[in-house]
C-alpha cells in the first residue's frame, strides 16, 4: 500500500508516469502494457504534447473510430456527420435513417432559445423585504461590475439578459441566489458565465457590507448551471402515412401506427424511456465527442429536462393527423463552436470543417437531427425485424476481427450465420473448420 502512495508528481514527465503506473499497478505482462501505452502516443511530439495537455497525468492516447454518416438532410442543406463512437451499427444505423428520411425533405428546425444560466448563491438571516429593496437599487450596479468581463462577448451580440433575486427559503432555511441568464452566441461559455457569476458574488458582497442593512449575508458560491432548458431546440421530420414503408412485409399504414404506439409506451413506462433516450444519445454523444463538444453536460441536461414533469419520458414525440406521420424531437442542447477543445483538438477543428463550419445554433440542429435519426433506426428495428438482427450482424464481425479473420473467412462467416446468432465460441469453431478444411 505504503509503495503505491505518490506525491511531488509536478515534475513528472510523461515517461515518468508510464513507468510509475506499469511498475505499481500493472501485474500481468508490464513489459507489454508499457509497449501498449508508448505505441499508442502519437508520433509527432508537437501534436502528442497538445493532446497530453488536454489533461492530467497522461499515460497514452485512448483511440475510437472517427466515422461519418453521410445524407444529413436539414433544413435544406445535405450534412456529412463526423461520429466518434466504438459501435459501428450507430453509425450504420444513423446513415440509414438520415437516408430514408432525405427522400421525405429531410429535417427541419425550430429554434426555441439559446438562453443558459448560472447562479450566485448565498445565505440571509435578516428581513427579505429589505434585501429585495436592496437588490432593485443595486442591479445595475451589479451588471455593471462585469463590464470588462463581458465586452468581447457584448461585441459579438452575447452577454447578460437577465439579473434576479430568488428567494429560496421554502426549500432551503435562509438560502437565496441571483440568477443570471446568458448568451453565449458560438462559444459553449462556460468560462465566461462563471467568470461573471464570481465577479457577481464579489461585488454583491462588497455592495453589502457597505450598505450596513441589517442582518448578515454570505455568499456561498457561484456557479453555471448545465441545466439548460431555455437553450432548446425542436427537429422534425414527416412524411404521408402511405409512404412510411420501412418492412417489405408489413404495410406502411400499420408501421406507422405501430411507430407512434412505441413513442406512447415511450411516454408512459420509464423503464422503456431510458433506453430510448439512451439510443437518442448513441448518436448526439458520437456527434459532440466529434466536435469537442461536453457531452456529458448535454445528456444531463436533456435527462433532467425528460424528468421536468416529475416523471422521466421519451424526448421524441410522434403523431399521426389527416394521414400524415409527424416525428420530432424537442431538446435543450448547449453547444458551442468556438473556444475549447473545439479550437485545440485538431480531429475537432476537423469535423468542424466537414459539417462546413457551422454556427451554435446550426450545431444545435444537426445534433438534434442525428438524436431524432438514430432514434427512428432503433425503433424501426424494435417494431420490425427486432434489435438484435442489425446487432448480431454488428457483433459477428467484431468478432471476426477479434479471431483475425481474413476477407475470405469474413465473408464465408456472414453467409454460414445469416439467420442465426453467433456466439464467441460458434465462430472460432467455424474458422478453425474451415481453416482445417483449407489445409
Amino acid at each position: 500500500m505504503k509503495d503505491k502512495y505518490i506525491k511531488g508528481v509536478a515534475n513528472f514527465t510523461d515517461e515518468d508516469w508510464i513507468k510509475w503506473v506499469v511498475h505499481h499497478y500493472v501485474k500481468t505482462h508490464p513489459t507489454e502494457a508499457e509497449k501498449l501505452l508508448k505505441n499508442h502516443r502519437h508520433p509527432d511530439k508537437k501534436t502528442q504534447a497538445l493532446y497530453g495537455s488536454l489533461s492530467e497525468n497522461t499515460i497514452g492516447n485512448y483511440h475510437l473510430p472517427f466515422g461519418v454518416a453521410p445524407n444529413f438532410l436539414v433544413d435544406g442543406e445535405l450534412y456529412c456527420v463526423p461520429m466518434v463512437t466504438e459501435e459501428s451499427s450507430v453509425v450504420a444505423a444513423a446513415y440509414q435513417a438520415a437516408t430514408f428520411w432525405k427522400g421525405k425533405g429531410g429535417f427541419s428546425t425550430t429554434y426555441l432559445s439559446t438562453e443558459k444560466v448560472g447562479h450566485v448563491y448565498f445565505n440571509y438571516n435578516g428581513n427579505t423585504e429589505l434585501l429585495q429593496t436592496f437588490f432593485r437599487t443595486k442591479k445595475n450596479d451589479l451588471k455593471a461590475s462585469i463590464k470588462e468581463i463581458s465586452k468581447s462577448m457584448e461585441a459579438r451580440g452575447g452577454g447578460v439578459k437577465s439579473l434576479e433575486l430568488i428567494d429560496a427559503t421554502h426549500e432551503i432555511k435562509q438560502s437565496y441566489r441571483l440568477e443570471v441568464s446568458f448568451e453565449t452566441c458560438d462559444a459553449m461559455g462556460a468560462n465566461f458565465i462563471n467568470s461573471c457569476l464570481e465577479t457577481i458574488g464579489s461585488h454583491l458582497k462588497k455592495l453589502w457590507e457597505s450598505s450596513h442593512i441589517e442582518g448578515r449575508l454570505e455568499v456561498l458560491m457561484a456557479i453555471l448551471s448545465n441545466y439548460t432548458p431555455n437553450c432548446r431546440v425542436k427537429v422534425e421530420a414527416s412524411c404521408p402515412v402511405s409512404d412510411f414503408r420501412i418492412s417489405s412485409g408489413i404495410p406502411a399504414t400499420d408501421v406507422a401506427h405501430r411507430f407512434v404506439k412505441a413513442l406512447e409506451i415511450a411516454k408512459k413506462d420509464t423503464y422503456r424511456a431510458v433506453t430510448h433516450n439512451k439510443g437518442i444519445f448513441n448518436g448526439i454523444d458520437a456527434l459532440l465527442i466529434a466536435t469537442g463538444n461536453d457531452y456529458r453536460a448535454v445528456a444531463s441536461a436533456a435527462h433532467a429536462y425528460a424528468g421536468k414533469t416529475g416523471k422521466y419520458r421519451a424526448l421524441t414525440y410522434a403523431t399521426i393527423n389527416e394521414e400524415t406521420l409527424r416525428f420530432w424531437i424537442d431538446i435543450p442542447i448547449s453547444l458551442g463552436t468556438i473556444g475549447g477543445l473545439t479550437s485545440l483538438h485538431p480531429m475537432a477543428k476537423l469535423a468542424l470543417d466537414i459539417l462546413g463550419k457551422p454556427s451554435a445554433k446550426k450545431l444545435m440542429s444537426i445534433t438534434a437531427a442525428v438524436g431524432l435519426a438514430q432514434n427512428f433506426a432503433a425503433i424501426r428495428a424494435l417494431i420490425t425485424t427486432g434489435i438484435q438482427k442489425g446487432h448480431m450482424k454488428m457483433h459477428l464481425s467484431n468478432l471476426l476481427g477479434r479471431f483475425n479473420a481474413s476477407k475470405e473467412e469474413s465473408n464465408k462467416a456472414q453467409l454460414f450465420f445469416q439467420n442465426s446468432t453467433a456466439s464467441s465460441s460458434q465462430v472460432e469453431r467455424f474458422l478453425i473448420n474451415y481453416r482445417n478444411q483449407k489445409i
